[in-house]
Formats: structure tokens, sequence, C-alpha cells
């Protein structure tokens, strides 16, 4: 995901024009939910796109507790350690091939003041390695712990929700990364901060008469 640092500051000029339309939990209250990230945005990257894919479906087990299941699809190119700046995405710095993921993921999030919440997602993160003609050198497995510190904005009477956060992305268990990846990769940590950013709509199952 190329050139993030002006959509991300686009998304996020967008949640603060929007955050005196919060509004507080009432009856307007739903149960479920489905949504997405803004990290789609990244898909119009010409050059290297990442062919992102996110859907999430939430449950609300009580007004402050909620459980999701998380799907993503994407395709990176760059160590995951590197940091948003002058190295992201630098000359050089890049693998020599790129990955597939495939990636699951189960999340829970709890608020705790109005819409200020803290979560955490597992990513159970499927991946088909890649050289530079395009043919399979493996595959691996990742599993990251993501941490997020955010505020859920709402609006239309709590049909929608946006939830920019700040997240922390950490990778203990990585396997079968093709050598020629671990040399790049070894440069940098295995964490990474990032933004989140969230959104969603929220709806009830009709019941039945």
């Amino acid at each position: 995901m190329q050139k993030k640092t002006l959509w991300l500051a686009l998304a996020f000029l967008l949640a603060g024009s929007l955050q005196a339309n919060a509004q507080d939990q009432d009856s307007t209250y739903k149960k479920w939910y489905v949504g997405s990230s803004l990290f789609l945005l990244g898909n119009f990257d010409r050059v290297n796109n990442p062919e992102y894919i996110q859907l999430n479906v939430g449950y609300r087990i009580t007004p402050k507790d909620v459980v999701s299941f998380e799907f993503k699809r994407s395709v990176y190119a760059w160590p995951l350690g590197i940091p948003f700046g002058p190295s992201f995405d630098a000359a050089g710095l890049n693998y020599p091939g790129h990955a597939r993921i495939l990636a699951p993921t189960i999340a829970y999030q709890r608020f705790w003041w109005k819409g200020a919440y803290t979560s955490v997602y597992a990513l159970n993160a499927f991946e088909k390695y890649m050289d530079e003609d395009d043919d399979k050198i493996g595959n691996g497995y990742t599993l990251y712990l993501n941490f997020h510190l955010g505020y859920q904005f709402k609006f239309f009477k709590n049909r929608f929700f946006f939830e920019p956060a700040i997240g922390c992305s950490y990778w203990p268990v990585r396997t079968n990364v093709p050598e020629s990846f671990k040399a790049v990769e070894k440069k940098w940590p295995n964490y990474f901060l990032q933004p989140g950013l969230h959104f969603g709509y929220n709806f009830d199952f009709k019941k039945k008469k």
C-alpha cells in the first residue's frame, strides 16, 4: 500500500470534519455490523497495487463488548517492519518478488468511555511467496497481533460509523520465509506502528412477528 501518507491524511481530515456529528449510545443501538477499512484506497496505486480486500462482520455482546471476524487479502512487496518515512518503498529495500496473503482474523473490542475503545486482533496470515518472475517459491504462515486505541464516530442515527485509531502490529510467529526475503527483512523489527481506519454499517435482524 504505497503513497499512504496522502490518503491517510485525507482520511483523518474526513474524521475531523465529521467529529461534531458523533452521537452517544441510545435507542438506535444495533447488535450487528458489517464493514471494511479505508486501506482499500491503496488499491488506486497503479505502481504497487496491494490488491487489498477486507470484510468485517461484528456482533455486540453488550454495548461495550464487541467480537468480530475479519477476512483480509493483500499483496505486499516490502518488509513489514519498515516504518513510514524515507525508507518506506525506497529503491533497493523491497523484496526480490512479493507475497500474497489470505488472513482470517478474530477480534475483541472494548469501549471504555463514550466512543473511546481498545481492541486486539489475531490475524492468521497464510502466505504464498513469489519471485520476480512471478513463480511460486514457497508457502508460509505469520501470526499478527494488532492492538488499537481509537474512537468511534457515529452518523445518521447510528447507521454508520468510522473508527480512526492508533495501532501497533506485532508478529511473534513467522514461518517458512524464503531466504531471499529473510535477507531483506533482517534489517527491520518485527513490529510496526500504523493507523486503524475501520468503517461500517450497523443493523439488526428483523424479528419474526
